[in-house]
């Protein structure tokens, strides 16, 4: 199955600018912490140009930008569009290390605050682009850090590959992973009202975890296996006993 084209008379939203003093997410009348503003990143690993994928990652990061604002935190949102990295990501596996436009996506999604992880769904799970970035991204980037999944396809018969692909993936990267996933299918698009509902559900709940802790995360806790001894420095030590 492939990634389905917007229809004639849908837009998606522009992408986001890199300048904050432009981004129109970020009201000028909003306070700015000193740490500067709540960063979401949005991750769309949508393949057509306009795409379904990359509309529902604006809503997305859309609702999460007012929730934010509603509750007075200054929030940015940026977009790393996959489908731009696709040699990048390639290159990478085959020469061991990323370039330069990789290395900046990698480092915005390692240095959010929240992630919004938006794929389109290919026999019954996510796109390989979508599984490729996050194997590249280092294992601890998104430790303790909240994530919104989501994803589109052609049928509303693929949408529990959120549950059986998506959350397992980010709970195995330690993430915290919002109750709500949103799917959108095909349909979805001709009425909106569940899909809408849907996502002001998942924003909300991103949202709230965010404001709750001041957007940002607290450091991860150590790993206690890391602390374990080594089993031959143990019997290196047993043997000077005797």
């Amino acid at each position: 199955m492939t990634e389905f084209p917007l229809q004639s008379g849908e837009r998606p939203a522009a992408e986001a600018p890199d300048d904050l003093a432009d981004d129109p997410r970020l009201s000028a009348d909003e306070p700015v912490s000193p740490s500067g503003p709540v960063r979401v990143v949005v991750v769309s690993a949508g393949l057509s140009v306009p795409s379904s994928t990359r509309l529902l990652a604006d809503r997305l990061g859309e609702a999460v930008a007012r929730d934010l604002g509603a509750a007075e935190v200054p929030v940015r949102v940026d977009t790393v569009e996959l489908r731009d990295l696709a040699n990048d990501i390639a290159q990478n596996f085959t020469a061991g290390f990323p370039g330069p436009k990789l290395t900046a996506a990698l480092d915005q999604v390692t240095g959010a605050d929240a992630v919004i992880a938006v794929t389109p769904i290919f026999t019954a799970s996510y796109s390989g682009l979508f599984k490729s970035f996050f194997d590249v991204l280092d294992q601890e980037a998104l430790t303790g850090k909240p994530v919104l999944i989501a994803a589109t396809g052609g049928t509303a018969r693929h949408s529990l590959a959120l549950e059986h692909a998506l959350r397992p993936l980010f709970a195995y990267l330690r993430a915290v992973v919002v109750p709500t996933a949103v799917y959108a299918a095909s349909e979805d698009w001709g009425n909106t009202d569940g899909l809408n509902r849907r996502i002001d559900r998942a924003a909300a709940e991103l949202a709230t975890l965010l404001a709750g802790t001041g957007g940002r995360r607290a450091a991860p806790a150590a790993d206690p296996l890391e602390e374990v001894v080594p089993f031959a420095e143990q019997l290196a030590a047993l043997r000077v006993q005797e």
